[in-house]
């Protein structure tokens, strides 16, 4: 029985501003077994697609390439991690299991059951929160034992608490004992001898390979991404603003997120906050207060994290108290489809949707048209359709967070956007985001050659420009699926029946402002004409 410590990775695929790896490494002499389980569900992987699975292996290999500098391997297993620990104890004689928190209600499941193997084995069980910048249950706590209904009631809350812990300190590996499997734990459980490949997974491109963008997993290509946005952020504090993207977001550049890497914890959180508001800081000179605008996106993740930690059926409608009981229609024929393969007919709603498939991303505002579009805009669906597919092929779609955004775009709990009559129209949008189609162009190559005028209307084209074109609509390209302005109209009138018969509707999630909707929704002053539908 040699003791030691095993570090279970779920999420926090990195060695930086690591607690759990601090904990599990206080006494280097005993032997270390840092741990990824594949159990079917850890870190999203349920429901994946290609590009969200080589993004995690990808994160993985780096995690393995790192211990390989120091002498040792990440071992990357297959079963059930109960019973797997258990096994550690039964063999070596473990002592400490150390993990960072998941707090979403989704794994607690999991965990509760590998810490009831714990208790029962004698096994201490240290679990760190670092995954967010608050502890949700501390944030629903400060605000009297219920989550904030409000995005400013959540930052009311966490201003009493106090700012956010900074990083801890990276930690030198040399000399770590790292452990190393017998042979008879080949044999139990599937044990690989290095990070499989999706396709050793099961997971396959289910269309050709087009990417125009290729994101990269794990913390090296993080923390070289982190430093690129935060040279994009000091361009953007020393003009004296913030938040590059969000007025006139570049559709068609080198993505600047770091949300892919946010998710799968290969960046901290905290050590990106705490970047920026020091830079912030450093520009500025302490002439300007670091108001939580420079990273307000930070802040709605921990919103909808805190939303959601005491809240199971926070991804569906039934049995979800934050949210309204809407009467989605169920999908006619194969609309659905269409919408997933980016067959609308709709050029700004197929380009968004053949993109996502294809890298794993899209914009925010992208997000939010093709939510809309689905939803309260135009095909009157419920977002859990949206939100099952966006889990299964966007890069950085966290369960809480993703599902957060559903609700939001859908109306379905925000109760201020239920009253609103305007919709994102996928056609005014669409030219003021792109005016020259490009973004079309590369996304849906049938439209390469249609003119500018025509590109998001490309059924109004007359048949000889379509000739030259070389694009029949309703032979090379699907004529509109509805008639976006009849189906905004008729979703219009049912919003307005809904109010009425929701005038005292239960307490649930809702904007405190039309500011905070217009940030929301990326939305500048000038957008009238773009999100109306009249």
């Amino acid at each position: 029985m040699l003791g030691g410590s095993a570090l279970w990775f779920r999420h926090g695929l990195r060695l930086h501003d690591n607690p759990a790896l601090h904990s599990a490494l206080e006494d280097k002499t005993v032997p270390f077994f840092p741990i990824f389980i594949f159990d079917g569900e850890t870190a999203g992987t349920k429901v994946v697609g290609y590009n969200r699975m080589r993004y995690l292996l990808e994160a993985l290999e780096d995690l393995d390439n790192q211990f390989k500098k120091y002498g040792g391997r990440l071992i990357v297993m297959k079963g059930t991690p109960h019973v797997i620990f258990r096994r550690l104890w039964e063999e070596f004689g473990i002592t400490k299991l150390c993990f960072e928190q998941d707090c979403e209600p989704v794994w607690r499941a999991r965990d509760d059951a590998v810490k009831a193997a714990c208790r029962e084995t004698g096994v201490v069980c240290r679990e760190h929160v670092s995954h967010t910048l608050w502890e949700p249950d501390t944030v629903i706590r400060y605000n009297g034992g219920i989550p904030p209904l409000t995005y400013q009631m959540f930052l009311h809350t966490v201003s009493t608490i106090g700012d956010p812990p900074r990083p801890v300190s990276d930690l030198d590996l040399t000399g770590v004992n790292f452990g190393v499997l017998p042979d008879f734990f080949y044999q139990e459980f599937t044990v690989f001898d290095k990070v499989p490949k999706p396709e050793d997974l099961g997971v396959h491109l289910d269309r050709e390979d087009i990417r125009m963008i290729r994101w990269v997993g794990g913390e090296t290509a993080a923390l070289h991404q982190m430093q690129q946005r935060l040279q994009v952020e000091y361009e953007t504090f020393c003009r004296g603003s913030y938040l590059p993207t969000h007025g006139n977001p570049d559709l068609l550049g080198p993505p600047i997120s770091l949300s892919p890497a946010l998710r799968f914890g290969c960046l901290s959180v905290r050590r990106f906050y705490w970047a920026v508001q020091d830079l912030f800081q450093q520009v500025h000179q302490g002439r300007l207060s670091g108001s939580q605008f420079i990273t307000g996106q930070l802040i709605w993740r921990e919103y909808f994290y805190t939303m959601s930690v005491n809240n199971p059926n926070y991804g569906q409608m039934g049995g979800n108290p934050i949210c309204l009981d809407i009467p989605w229609k169920t999908p006619e024929g194969d609309e659905l489809t269409r919408w997933i393969e980016g067959r609308t007919g709709f050029p700004f709603i197929d380009a968004a949707m053949r993109q996502l498939r294809s890298e794993g991303w899209l914009h925010h505002v992208l997000r939010n048209t093709v939510a809309s579009f689905l939803t309260r805009g135009t095909l009157w669906l419920s977002w859990e359709h949206g939100l099952n597919h966006f889990l299964k092929y966007l890069l950085d779609a966290d369960w809480s967070v993703c599902a957060g955004n559903w609700m939001w775009v859908s109306s379905s709990a925000f109760e201020a956007l239920l009253d609103s009559s305007e919709c994102a129209c996928p056609v005014r949008l669409g030219r003021r985001l792109d005016p020259g189609g490009d973004y079309v162009r590369r996304y849906v190559p049938e439209l390469a050659r249609v003119p500018v005028n025509y590109i998001y209307e490309p059924w109004k084209a007359p048949i000889d420009v379509q000739e030259r074109a070389n694009c029949i609509i309703g032979k090379d390209y699907p004529a509109p699926m509805v008639n976006h302005l009849d189906a905004a109209a008729r979703n219009r009138n049912n919003m307005k029946e809904l109010r009425r018969i929701l005038e005292k509707a239960p307490p649930h999630c809702c904007p405190s402002s039309e500011e905070e909707i217009r940030r929301f929704m990326w939305l500048n002053d000038d957008t009238e004409s773009e999100i109306s539908t009249s």
